[in-house]
């Protein structure tokens, strides 16, 4: 029977490869423009779901010599590190160091073969997904400010999957795929090596569907929030798969309780503090498989207590009936989130702007990375945008600020994730196909 469906499934395989190296079956399209999908408001057109759901994958290349991505008029890009394994996430250190989360998912616990599961495998690969893992943080110092790392040297190895880094109290916390550790960090630090200290246990295998977490810490250095991903798409593996995920989680680092401090995200990670009101937001990357409209991932506000509709519900009191069953008591309490960033863009990395290099039409609002769909005809993502922001709520369309990352081959060359300002104010993100952080900044600056 295993030899059967596998020859299925590579002559589904097989008949999906298409022009360019792009993998995609498909039943179903968009029916209205991926703008209309962000905002407050977003479009909500009535689910569409198949039999074999959407895949419409770029399948990657590298970047040509010189090449970048293209910028926004009147901002220039260039590459602050090249020659990286796979990175994912930045966190930016009060000297001005850079540190890069190195990583890959966790190697998968043996759960029992499936075709949904090798089919997902199989098309991730072509994404660039399946990537070694360095399973390291890597440090980048611009010594001399021409916007080029002159030293790129491994900080801390031998970590599992790691990905949010958050420092406070002395010390440097990264988060895990299955916890949160801790190093002692003194400024300027340009290697740790002591053993990891244990902070919180955080969800982890065997399935791990979801298995990047984030974490960032309190402005008085008194608690962590950390992100933890559902462990399925809509609650298929069973509620009991689903302990503690869905959810940001907070550890008090006094008496090391946890306690889920907001639920029903999905896929939440991208931790920011907004630096007008003090609000903690977050990037969560909503259902897949009910058609290409649907779901728009978003960026809200997490308010102690709020449940936002996972799995039950999406985008406030919109109810998703594959979920069995339901619960129409939790749906009644689904805060509606503030912005959605259209659907299937996979919107990861958040960060607010927080410091004058950029000008007044930059100066309030948040950067968000968006790596990229697979379950969306015609492809959403694939770039870097910003989010305008007036009295402490998001303000206006979105406006692009990285883009280019799908070659004239129709191929991807890079996937933008996490993003972050660095001490000078300029724009970082982490590229984990193109294996490149890209510093973005005011045309007219050196």
């Amino acid at each position: 029977m295993k030899k059967l469906a596998l020859g299925i499934l590579g002559l589904i395989v097989v008949g999906c490869l298409g022009a360019g190296g792009v993998y995609f079956y498909s039943q179903e399209s968009a029916t209205v423009p991926v703008s209309e999908g962000y905002g407050p408001n977003p479009a909500l057109p009535s689910p569409n779901p198949k039999p074999i759901p959407t895949v419409n994958i770029a399948k990657v290349a590298q970047w040509p010599d010189g090449a970048t991505p293209t910028v926004a008029v009147g901002l220039k890009v260039n590459a602050l590190a090249k020659g990286l394994e796979h990175p994912r996430w930045i966190h930016v250190l009060p000297n001005g160091d850079v540190l890069i989360a190195e990583t890959n998912g966790p190697a998968k616990e043996e759960t029992g073969f499936s075709i949904r599961g090798w089919v997902m495998g199989f098309l991730m690969n072509q994404a660039g997904a399946k990537a070694t893992n360095a399973n390291r943080i890597t440090l980048l110092r611009d010594a001399d400010n021409d916007g080029v790392a002159e030293i790129q040297e491994p900080f801390i190895e031998g970590l599992n999957s790691p990905f949010g880094m958050t420092l406070a109290n002395g010390k440097l916390y990264v988060a895990n795929t299955d916890g949160i550790v801790a190093f002692p960090y003194k400024d300027g630090d340009t290697k740790i090596t002591s053993a990891p200290e244990k902070i919180a246990a955080l969800p982890g295998g065997p399935i791990n569907h979801h298995w990047t977490k984030d974490v960032i810490a309190s402005a008085d250095g008194r608690k962590l929030y950390a992100t933890v991903g559902s462990n399925s798409n809509v609650g298929e593996n069973g509620l009991d798969a689903e302990k503690n995920r869905a959810a940001v989680l907070e550890i008090d680092l006094a008496t090391g309780q946890e306690r889920v401090f907001a639920s029903g995200l999905r896929n939440p990670n991208g931790l920011s503090w907004n630096p007008d009101t003090g609000d903690l937001w977050v990037a969560v990357n909503e259902r897949d498989e009910i058609g290409s409209d649907l779901v728009p991932d978003y960026m809200t506000t997490v308010k102690d207590g709020a449940f936002y509709g996972w799995p039950y519900s999406y985008y406030g009191q919109n109810v998703d009936v594959r979920v069995k069953p339901q619960n129409p008591e939790l749906v009644a309490k689904a805060v509606k989130p503030d912005y959605a960033l259209g659907p299937h863009t996979a919107s990861l990395g958040l960060t607010f702007n927080t410091r004058a290099l950029f000008g007044a039409e930059y100066q309030k609002g948040a950067f968000v990375g968006q790596h990229g769909s697979w379950n969306r005809k015609p492809r959403s993502g694939y770039k870097v945008i910003f989010v305008p922001f007036e009295n402490g709520k998001p303000n206006g369309p979105p406006k692009d600020i990285l883009t280019g990352f799908i070659n004239d081959r129709d191929q991807a060359t890079g996937r933008p994730v996490g993003v972050a300002i660095d001490k000078s104010g300029a724009l970082l993100v982490a590229d984990d196909v193109g294996n490149t952080i890209w510093r973005v900044t005011p045309a007219t600056t050196k």
